[in-house]
């Protein structure tokens, strides 16, 4: 299982813009009419890689509580479906419904939108405030396959009630580690 670390992309950065297939809805979204009116967490995430799998429940049950609370959550796949087809469409729509997200789950075909935001691995979390500049990125929490600690969403969820109620978010964040993004060969 290969173990790749986040980018780590500057704070402050403002998120790229982006038009992509959800893959539940079969629409075209836009960033602008998915972003949370206090947040937005956008993941890259992916159907096959272990360590997406081991924080599957979390990331939906995380997205659940913090809707209400005027945060959004996005998914997006960004692997070379060629080379990886359990990762198309089809099957991203299949375990957005099978793991009850209520976030929309976008395809990245060209990976455009990974290269823009710097993605490196799966799972990566990238939270921006209202004005959709970049306040916290890295790790869900310390858990990973196989090392018995819970999956409970600890750091992303500090950050994200950090910025619901002003408080500054520390800039010492820990990368997420996971596998890399499948990229195409060009």
């Amino acid at each position: 299982m290969a173990r790749t670390p986040s980018n780590m992309l500057a704070l402050g950065t403002k998120a790229p813009d982006f038009k992509l297939l959800d893959t539940v809805s079969d629409q075209m979204l836009s960033l602008d009419e998915l972003k949370g009116l206090k947040g937005t967490v956008i993941m890259f995430i992916c159907n096959h890689c272990p360590f997406v799998k081991h924080v599957n429940t979390e990331i939906s049950q995380l997205a659940k509580d913090v809707k209400s609370k005027g945060i959004n959550c996005i998914a997006i796949s960004s692997n070379d479906v060629e080379a990886y087809p359990q990762d198309g469409p089809e099957f991203m729509k299949q375990n957005a419904l099978a793991q009850d997200f209520i976030f929309p789950y976008l395809f990245d075909q060209t990976q455009d939108v990974a290269k823009a935001y710097d993605a490196a691995c799966t799972p990566d979390f990238y939270l921006f405030d209202e004005h959709l500049k970049l306040v916290y990125r890295g790790q869900l929490d310390d858990s990973r396959p196989g090392n018995g600690l819970p999956v409970d969403g600890k750091d992303l969820r500090q950050a994200i009630s950090q910025l619901l109620s002003n408080q500054a978010i520390s800039e010492d964040q820990k990368p997420s580690i996971g596998c890399n993004i499948k990229w195409k060969v060009q």
